[in-house]
């Protein structure tokens, strides 16, 4: 028996339970991995409040999720997303789930016949299976990256998911250039910090939206050349001042519900929205009309499906884990928790009261 975070039901922090559980042994294909450390990402806080509907197998969590949620398409009801009839049925049997989707760890076991992998190998994953909030959990031998010597378990546990996130928005689903002018929402957290350091070193002007003086500081210190405390200003007109009008050429808004319409507004003629987050709830939805007066792009892209391959997989992580070692990326890790306390992190999380990055120890 391993110690793990489960959830029984939807709801806030409190329903994060610290229990026992049983994950089994590796099947063919498979590894068991000793987690080391474990990322904390706002889509686990999704997950929780049921914003995204998802089960997992507790005893052997990762496969039902990477089996289903991968493969099957999704449907939205009630301001939820569920995968379609066929895999709710398969997965109705699963009545908890074990949350999380990043971690790093320690091979301890190796499914029968595979190769590539032994003992004592680090390892890190992200972006699914779910089921990270654990001692110890089993994965698919072919969604774990290696990590580089020089990266200690913590770093690269803090920054697999929100690098690999940072390097497909950054480098494909909009490709940043020099001469570009973007604006980056949560400029201080975990996502948007690698975002404003990696625009600048593309040579791009980057714009960012905080809530403190604080976060403020860091961002500029992030490679932010203008800092915006919304709390204070109105960022669609200062946006405006800052670019003469001309709007940007891409925003990247992980805020939703708060930020959405204004950053619309930002946009220059034939400008991109990337909206990757809703950290503010859901957006209202949006008549295609109304991207037509600036013949606008509106994306709403997951890191799942700009690494469908493990060729993908291979070159997302490997740019970020060149890129930390680098020192083109640096990472923050500002919070550490220890994982059964996980409810606090959540909380603190939740309420903007982090920076940088956060990471559970178990």
């Amino acid at each position: 028996m391993v110690k793990a975070i489960r959830v029984h039901e939807l709801g806030g922090p409190e329903v994060l339970k610290w229990e026992d559980v049983e994950i089994g042994e590796p099947g063919e294909g498979e590894i068991r991995v000793r987690n080391k450390a474990i990322g904390l990402n706002f889509i686990d806080i999704y997950f929780r409040k049921g914003v995204y509907k998802a089960a997992t197998m507790p005893f052997t969590p990762g496969v039902a999720l990477l089996l289903y949620i991968s493969y099957f398409p999704f449907s939205r009801k009630n301001d939820s997303y569920i995968v379609n009839k066929s895999a709710a049925r398969l997965l109705n049997d699963f009545r908890f789930s074990i949350v999380g989707m990043e971690a790093v760890g320690e091979v301890i076991a190796v499914g029968p016949g595979l190769t590539g992998r032994e003992v004592g190998d680090i390892v890190a994953y992200a972006g699914g299976p779910m089921g990270s909030y654990s001692e110890e959990q089993i994965l698919p031998a072919n969604k774990v990256v290696s990590v580089p010597s020089s990266i200690s378990p913590v770093i690269a546990a803090s920054v697999i998911l929100k690098g690999m996130t940072a390097q497909f928005l950054l480098r494909r689903c909009f490709k940043v250039e020099r001469g570009h002018t973007i604006l980056v929402h949560a400029a201080a957290g975990g996502v948007g910090s690698l975002l404003c350091q990696w625009a600048n070193a593309l040579g791009a002007t980057v714009i960012g939206t905080v809530s403190t003086k604080e976060k403020a500081t860091q961002a500029k210190d992030d490679g932010c050349h203008h800092v915006i405390i919304y709390k204070e200003e109105d960022f669609v007109a200062r946006v405006n001042e800052i670019t003469s009008r001309n709007g940007v050429d891409v925003v990247y808004d992980s805020v939703g519900k708060d930020t959405f319409q204004g950053s619309l507004a930002c946009l220059k003629l034939r400008g991109y929205m990337v909206s990757f987050g809703q950290s503010s709830g859901t957006p209202d939805p949006v008549p295609l009309s109304a991207l037509a007066p600036k013949s606008l792009f509106l994306t709403r892209p997951s890191l799942m499906q700009y690494t469908t391959t493990r060729d993908e997989l291979l070159e997302t992580a490997g740019e970020v884990f060149a890129n930390v070692s680098s020192g083109v990326l640096r990472v923050r890790v500002n919070h550490t928790y220890p994982l059964a306390q996980a409810a606090q992190a959540h909380a603190e999380l939740e309420s903007r009261k982090t920076s940088g990055s956060v990471v559970l120890i178990p």
